[in-house]
């Protein structure tokens, strides 16, 4: 699971997702292949979390993706 960060126009955006080869995935999101939403930024990771299983893994990015407050928290991080 893990939390990418791009700074365009001065707005801090982040994306929450997972995978099993983080830095192949950026690379993509940087190339401008996989989600749309990722187009057209350069992205940096700025929080993971490893998990044995796929469906760990599914429900924590879930979890992250709805919490605003943790969200939030692993922003001001890296701002």
């Amino acid at each position: 699971v893990y939390v990418i960060s791009a700074v365009k126009n001065s707005k801090f955006t982040t994306y929450v997702g997972h995978t099993n080869n983080l830095k192949k995935r950026l690379y993509l999101h940087n190339k401008g292949k996989g989600a749309k939403f990722t187009r057209g930024r350069h992205w940096k990771v700025i929080y993971k979390e490893k998990y044995t299983t796929k469906n760990e893994a599914m429900s924590r990015e879930y979890y992250i993706k709805k919490n605003r407050k943790f969200r939030n928290s692993i922003k001001k991080m890296f701002k």
